[in-house]
């Protein structure tokens, strides 16, 4: 959660088990990008971040707002590189916000 930290806009939402960005909030300065350490954050100009919005906007209407940096999940670690964990392990459950 190192990226909710240095985000400037307060835009990240938290997840049971994951956090989503706020698209129309977000002002895509890349610097949560940089202290994600899982990679999971993707520049907008990335391909990959290509149907991301819609899932992002989603959630960060359904779940709380994060501004401080919480405790990750019991599994992240565990968690890191899982092919596919979206589909297999994704709750839509709300987390605790800040």
């Amino acid at each position: 959660m190192d990226c909710v930290e240095v985000c400037p806009v307060d835009c990240f939402y938290e997840g049971e088990n994951m956090l989503v960005i706020h698209p129309d909030e977000c002002i895509s300065c890349g610097v949560c990008v940089y202290e994600c350490p899982v990679s999971a954050i993707l520049l907008a100009s990335d391909p990959k971040a290509a149907g991301w919005d819609d899932f992002n906007l989603k959630y960060a209407e359904m779940w709380p707002n994060i501004t401080q940096q919480g405790t990750p999940p019991a599994n992240a670690k565990e968690m890191q590189g899982v092919p596919d964990k979206l589909r297999t392990s994704f709750s839509e459950k709300p987390g605790a916000g800040s």
